[in-house]
């Protein structure tokens, strides 16, 4: 700790020196308002760089967007505020081969995309069908080359009118897509196959209303559209 003594002789040199000249450096002098008035401008827009940064840095990941409509009930509601990775489907095309360095579509993907039909709105379905797989409909139900899609998660049955395409063979680089309220969406039953280049992102995270937040679930479908096993022989 500093002594007094130590203190006096600063303080007795400044007030015998010059009196006038130590109360002007101190108290008339504006150069120290000056810079920190400054200094809070320069972090206030060094802040709002930072800001606008991530925030750029974000769109080139997700995008918002909200459910309008009820062709995804029971599990997406109308109004329904969602976060959509538009980067899940990045690919390239080298020598007639297409890659991708994450995962391609899959099956249960609820994804958002450009219709093929007129529409000023993307539309937001499930992946039912995958590139070369058979679609077709009976009974209520929905079969991916013969078998059928095992689907708890929605509530009416699946039907397919004369006039809509019920069974197609989906083409390379296409998927199809149906809505989970079935009898309330018009999918690809209505205007075909989605081409993958008309995908804008898969459906990722729910933020709004509060009590829905949460990631979209990815549904599985065990034993459908995959390849027997090189080992596995079948009796006639």
């Amino acid at each position: 700790m500093t002594s007094n003594s130590e203190l006096t002789p600063v303080v007795g040199q400044g007030a015998h020196d010059n009196p006038a000249s130590t109360q002007d450096s101190t108290v008339g002098d504006p150069q120290p308002a000056k810079n920190q008035a400054t200094r809070a401008i320069r972090e206030i827009v060094e802040t709002l760089l930072l800001a606008a940064l991530i925030f750029l840095l974000v769109r080139l990941v997700v995008l918002n967007f909200r459910v309008d409509g009820e062709s995804m009930l029971p599990n997406l509601d109308n109004g329904q505020m969602l976060l959509v990775n538009r980067n899940a489907y990045q690919h390239v095309d080298i020598g007639g081969n297409r890659y991708y360095p994450f995962d391609p579509p899959e099956r249960g993907d609820v994804v958002v995309f450009d219709p093929p039909a007129n529409s000023d709105k993307p539309y937001i379905k499930r992946i039912i069908g995958l590139p070369g797989e058979e679609i077709t409909f009976g009974q209520g139900h929905v079969f991916v080359d013969g078998v059928q899609l095992p689907e708890d998660y929605i509530q009416d049955r699946t039907r397919c009118n004369r006039e809509d395409r019920c069974d197609v063979v989906v083409p390379e680089d296409h998927v199809f897509v149906l809505g989970d309220h079935r009898s309330n969406s018009s999918d690809s039953r209505v205007f075909g196959v989605v081409p993958v280049e008309n995908i804008v992102g898969k459906a990722w995270l729910s933020y709004w209303p509060p009590n829905d937040m949460g990631f979209v679930p990815h549904e599985d479908y065990d034993g459908v559209g995959e390849l027997p096993d090189a080992n596995e022989t079948t009796s006639p």
